[in-house]
Order: C-alpha cells, then sequence, then structure tokens
C-alpha cells in the first residue's frame, strides 16, 4: 500500500522574488535579464588590454620602462573588480508590500482622498515630506504597493523599485542606485583613465618605431618574431577603440563627477527636480563639495534589505510504497487512549509553515511613515 509523507524542501528567498531580474551562484548574483550588452562590455575590456599587453607591452617596457605594464595592470584590475562589483550587487531594490500591508495603505487613501464620483479622474497619490526646510513628495507605486522613499524610483526594465535611483545602465547589466553607485563611479572613473593610459602609450610605441625605421616602414613591416600586418591591424584597432571610447566614456565620468560634487542623481538631473521652474534648492546638498563627494563615495553602504539567500521551507507530500503485507491492525485506525470506545482516526499531517504568499515578501520594508522623511537625508 502506499502511504503519503510529507517531505521538506527547501527553497530559498530569491526563487520567489518578483521582478526581472536573474540570479546566479544560489542567489549570490542579482543581475537584470538583459546582459547582451554587459558582454560586450566585458569583451571590449578584456580584448583592448589583452592586445596592448600582449604587443605594445613588451616593446615598451624593453624600451622605456617595466613599469608601464605594471601600472597598467593595476588600472586593469582595477576595473575589472568595480565593474564586476556593480554588476553582481543588489542596487537597493525595495521590497514589496504586503497583502495586508498593501490593503491597509489602500484604506487609509481611500480614508483620505474620500468617495470619487464617477467620471472624475482620482486625485494623485502623494505624500509630502519636510526634509531641509524643503517639501519633498513620496509618490505611490502601483506595482509595489508602496509610498516609495524620498529619491526612490521603479525601473521599468526589471520592474523593481530602487532606493536613490540613478539610471538603469544596460553596458552594466543592473541599476544604478544606492547601494551600487559608488562603485559604478569608480568604474568608469578607472576604465577613462585605463583607455586614455592605453591609447597614449600607443601613439607613443607608433612614434618609437617611426623614429627607428620610419613610419612608413612602421607600418609596412615590423622587424620581431609576429608578422607585419598582423601587429599593424591589432595596433590601428586598439587606437580606434580606444578614441572611440575616449569620448564616450569620459565624458560619463565628468558627467557624474558633477553629479557627485551636487548630491545630485541622474534622475533628478533629467527630470530637473531641483532646477525647474519653482527653483526648489536640493535639501539632500550640504552646500559643500566635499561634503557631497564623502557622502556619496564614501558613506556607509547600507545592507540589502531583500535577504536573497533566506530560507523556505515548503512541504510536499509524496506517496512511498510500503513493503510489509497488509495485516489485521493495518486495516484499522488507532485508537485513542481514553476515548469512549471511538475508533478517532488520526488527524492529517498540517504544515507549520506560513502562506508562501507572505513568505516571499517576509523581508520588506514596513510603509514609509514621517520618520522616513528625516531618515532621507
Amino acid at each position: 500500500m502506499s502511504v503519503m509523507v510529507a517531505r521538506k524542501k527547501v527553497v530559498r528567498k530569491w526563487e520567489k522574488l518578483p521582478g526581472r531580474n536573474t540570479f546566479c551562484c544560489d542567489g549570490r548574483i542579482m543581475m537584470a535579464r538583459q546582459k547582451g550588452i554587459f558582454y560586450l562590455t566585458l569583451f571590449l575590456i578584456l580584448g583592448t588590454c589583452a592586445l596592448f599587453f600582449a604587443f605594445e607591452c613588451r616593446y615598451l617596457a624593453v624600451q622605456l620602462s617595466p613599469a608601464i605594464p605594471v601600472f597598467a595592470a593595476v588600472l586593469f584590475l582595477f576595473a575589472m573588480a568595480t565593474l564586476l562589483r556593480t554588476s553582481f550587487s543588489d542596487p537597493g531594490v525595495i521590497p514589496r508590500a504586503l497583502p495586508d500591508e498593501a490593503a491597509f495603505i489602500e484604506m487609509e487613501i481611500e480614508a483620505t482622498n474620500g468617495t470619487v464620483p464617477q467620471g472624475q479622474r482620482p486625485p494623485p497619490r502623494i505624500k509630502n515630506f519636510q526634509i531641509n526646510n524643503q517639501i519633498v513628495k513620496l509618490k505611490y507605486c502601483y506595482t509595489c504597493k508602496i509610498f516609495r522613499p524620498p529619491r526612490a524610483s521603479h525601473c521599468s526594465i526589471c520592474d523593481n523599485c530602487v532606493e536613490r535611483f540613478d539610471h538603469h545602465c544596460p553596458w552594466v547589466g543592473n541599476c544604478v542606485g544606492k547601494r551600487n553607485y559608488r562603485y559604478f563611479y569608480l568604474f568608469i572613473l578607472s576604465l577613462s583613465l585605463l583607455t586614455i593610459y592605453i591609447f597614449t602609450f600607443n601613439i607613443v610605441y607608433v612614434a618609437l618605431k617611426s623614429l627607428k625605421i620610419g613610419f612608413l616602414n612602421t607600418l609596412k613591416e615590423t622587424p620581431g618574431t609576429y608578422p607585419s600586418t598582423s601587429l599593424t591591424l591589432l595596433t590601428v584597432l586598439e587606437v580606434l577603440i580606444c578614441f572611440f571610447t575616449l569620448w564616450s566614456v569620459v565624458g560619463l565620468t565628468g558627467f557624474h563627477t558633477f553629479l557627485v560634487a551636487l548630491n545630485q542623481t541622474t534622475n533628478e538631473d533629467i527630470k530637473g527636480s531641483w532646477t525647474g521652474k519653482n527653483r526648489v534648492q536640493n535639501p539632500y546638498s550640504h552646500g559643500n563639495i566635499v561634503k557631497n563627494c564623502c557622502e556619496v563615495l564614501c558613506g556607509p553602504l547600507p545592507p540589502s534589505v531583500l535577504d536573497r539567500r533566506g530560507i523556505l521551507q515548503q512541504e510536499e507530500s509524496t506517496a512511498q510504497d510500503e513493503s510489509c503485507p497488509r495485516g489485521p491492525s493495518s486495516q484499522e485506525p488507532p485508537i485513542a487512549q481514553g476515548s469512549p470506545g471511538g475508533q478517532v482516526p488520526v488527524p492529517p499531517l498540517r504544515s507549520a509553515e506560513m502562506p508562501e504568499e507572505k513568505q516571499l515578501t517576509s523581508g520588506e520594508l514596513p510603509v514609509p511613515s514621517q520618520d522616513a522623511g528625516q531618515a532621507g537625508h
């Protein structure tokens, strides 16, 4: 005969998180689903640096200084480390509201706005908070069912609300927010220095070769073990990649340096949050460039509130065949001791777990209160 046996199946919370993210390494790595341009970024950086180390660095180390490849390696490793840290981390995703919390917020909104007659548009769901003597509006997110904290915004690509949302960057394959913005800034800064470094020494390499055998002979032939045509084409390819990368990456670094100095995000700059018609001052700026840079780049990094690797235990029933023969006792349910002559069947197994819906978002933040306004600065 078959017996139903309850077996616990361990499920991690990242497997049930909403949104359009992908997870690897058992939830340790979190990225956006669209990662094609991120792979292109890796290919361009690794390919250009590999060509530089394989050809130009060997010649320059002998002719000029062995410190040239060492400094290039330091820049390369730092740029790759900050890129991977930006791409593989939680940018500051805010958990969605629990069903009970969402129902409470809806009831609170209805009580505040009152009954809206048919045909009329309901008023916007906004809460006003005061931060540094400035009024900041907290907007309601219809997807996450929460009033977003100050400076948070909903990313349409990842389908998540992100704290201190800056922008979604396809080149790193992730959103850029409160928890990874400093690494994104350090990545583009180090990549700018690396691009300038490789571009400069590629020109120096061609100049040194031209002084010895002439510019035309450098393009036609290169003495050594490697074919002349391949070396010339590879050098030209490196110069072209660095030249076109130089304008975009260096310009992007300058733009974000400007934002860091003002303690402002790309999202706020595009929307004109602090430079619009009302000329509202930025309540998050300290009025000092050094203080703003220290807060953005050196301030404490908040922990992730998603608890991606937290455990959800779910019970599933499996049927097992009983090998022993059926006896007379197996046909009768067990008799409870002390019951008045009645055969009381054993009650079915009950799962001690909470409903799955509640566990999905058990690490979610509570609904922002008026105290959240003070935490925004």
